[in-house]
């Protein structure tokens, strides 16, 4: 006879569950959907392309977040039919479903749950990833380079659309820096807990004396704004550099100098975009960009409050948030949580879920201290 009984787990999911549902408020979540397609069904949307994209992407994200709660609920109900199914038919293959199961609803619900603590202004925006290397020559390049594919795998492994915005490949391995934006609900708020210098220390692919090399790449995480009005940029405080695009080695992939840099002066802050197939929209995208730096940097002189932000990311020793150990023993630690994984390779694969909800955890209780 089967003796399987998980109704403890699963009573425990759903109390869990039942307070998420009360924080996301599903009944103005279907209001807003029912608003914005409204919007977005009108026959005049696209005759103000900015609005209607703005629409368009809220509609989207509104419906995403919609989709993961009511994912979760249908897969509640479902297991209660599994497990029932596998004691009347004592089948240990649907108890074993059953089992893996309620694992993975523990870990979805569990991200559920730490998105509840993302109540940040700009929280529930998408994400502008960028990430530079660092002190450590061609090791840092390449550890810039790894960061990047970490990042780019774990959108993948939650389907969140990503558009790489520009990439400044290294002359020998690896990459100067990237920028990149990560489109989905609370994109920033989850990944702004990752922003700082990452360090790696390895023996180096690099070098011929089989030594230990340290190296560093800093991560700027900022929100992706709708518009960034407060911040007026005087043209005498804008450099604009036009550059041809580049892939690996410095090859040529645009036969125009459509790649557009803008230097703000005063601050010293740098934006370079290549995605796009106009110098217009380029420098567009790159305008945005600047915008949202400024604006941030702007609302933390105001608030007197420090912030990790674009400029302020030294990459190099001292200033380290996580460490990624490839020799000896491996390990990546983060140095503010204590959370630490003992396989990098499943951690440079995209596997960052338990580091980012120690972080946003952790955050949590540092500002309520506060």
């Amino acid at each position: 006879m089967l003796d399987f009984d998980p109704s403890a787990d699963i009573q425990a999911l759903r109390s869990t569950f039942a307070d998420i549902k009360a924080v996301v408020d599903v009944e103005a979540l279907n209001a807003d959907i029912a608003r914005l397609s409204e919007e977005a069904g009108a026959p005049n949307l696209w005759d103000d392309v900015e609005k209607a994209q703005k629409v368009t992407s809220a509609l989207s994200h509104r419906q995403a977040e919609l989709k993961r709660v009511t994912d979760v609920e249908q897969r509640l109900d479902d297991l209660d039919v599994l497990v029932e199914l596998a004691n009347e038919m004592d089948d240990e293959d649907s108890a074993e479903e059953a089992r893996h199961e309620i694992a993975e609803l523990e870990d979805i619900v569990s991200q559920l749950e730490v998105q509840t603590l993302l109540d940040g202004e700009y929280d529930e925006r998408s994400a502008v990833v960028t990430i530079r290397s660092g002190a450590g020559g061609d090791d840092a390049t390449d550890f810039a380079e790894m960061l990047m594919r970490m990042y780019l795998r774990w959108a993948e492994r939650h389907k969140y659309p990503v558009k790489v915005m520009d990439t400044s490949y290294a002359e020998g391995a690896g990459i100067k820096s990237a920028t990149f934006e990560i489109d989905a609900p609370y994109a920033y708020g989850t990944l702004s807990v990752e922003a700082g210098t990452h360090r790696l220390a390895r023996i180096s692919p690099f070098g011929s004396a089989d030594k230990r090399q340290t190296s560093f790449a800093a991560v700027e995480v900022i929100p992706v704004m709708e518009e960034a009005v407060e911040v007026d940029i005087p043209e005498n405080d804008l450099r604009v550099d036009v550059f041809r695009s580049s892939g690996p080695g410095g090859q040529s992939v645009n036969t125009t100098d459509s790649a557009v840099r803008l230097t703000h002066i005063p601050s010293g802050i740098v934006v370079s975009m290549q995605n796009e197939k106009s110098q217009i929209q380029n420098r567009a995208a790159a305008m945005r960009v600047l915008q949202t730096r400024l604006l941030l940097l702007q609302r933390e002189k105001e608030a007197a409050k420090k912030k990790e932000l674009a400029g302020t990311i030294t990459a190099s020793w001292g200033d380290q948030m996580r460490s990624y150990f490839l020799y000896g023993q491996q390990l990546v630690k983060d140095l503010r949580t204590g959370h630490e994984v003992g396989n990098p390779a499943i951690v440079f694969d995209g596997d960052l879920d338990g580091f980012i909800s120690a972080g946003i955890r952790w955050r949590k209780r540092k500002d309520d201290d506060d």
